[in-house]
């Protein structure tokens, strides 16, 4: 398998974003628009790089416990390869069981896109709940399937899971044996 850089969006990628952008959507978002979005405090973007050259991009939010991704694409040449994996890997890498922290990952897409729904399906989103009259790309509402990634969900089909004591060394713990 291919590896991608992942690193963080910097203002001379919005060129590469954009043709990206506009490779996947009926309905791109401009440069304004992004920049608008990236603008705002909890708002961040990462780009995925192979060969020096951007190939993918995913903007997220960050709130008190989920991360909620915006947007995300990757090259029309480069789909099939990884690279949104690798980015979608990257989001659910910054998710935490410790204290209080962000558990899950969510987003929500157009009920008509299968496509996504389907591939998200594949990267372990599980479709939890329906959003009423989302505003689409194009000023048009359809419903939406909120989608969500919930760490706890997946530590459970793993029987083994790390917490911290009390004295603050790390223990194992089988799921099965800790009282709820």
């Amino acid at each position: 398998m291919t590896h991608y850089h992942v690193r963080w969006m910097i203002r001379r990628d919005m060129t590469e974003i954009l043709q990206i952008e506009a490779q996947s959507f009926a309905n791109p978002w401009d440069e304004e628009e992004f920049v608008k979005i990236l603008r705002q405090r909890n708002c961040i973007g990462m780009v995925a790089e192979h060969d020096s050259r951007v190939v993918g991009f995913v903007i997220y939010e960050l709130h008190k416990f989920h991360i909620e991704f915006l947007n995300l694409a990757v090259a029309a040449d480069m789909r099939g390869r990884g690279v949104g994996r690798a980015l979608i890997g990257r989001l659910i890498g910054k998710l935490s069981l410790q204290g209080n922290r962000r558990t899950m990952l969510r987003c929500r897409i157009s009920e008509y896109n299968d496509a996504a729904i389907r591939w998200l399906s594949r990267r372990g989103l599980r479709a939890k709940g329906i959003d009423r009259q989302f505003l689409t790309d194009d000023g048009t509402s359809c419903d939406a399937i909120r989608m969500e990634y919930r760490l706890d969900d997946r530590e459970a089909d793993r029987v083994i899971e790390s917490i911290v004591s009390a004295d603050g060394k790390a223990i194992h713990v089988r799921r099965e044996e800790r009282e709820e």
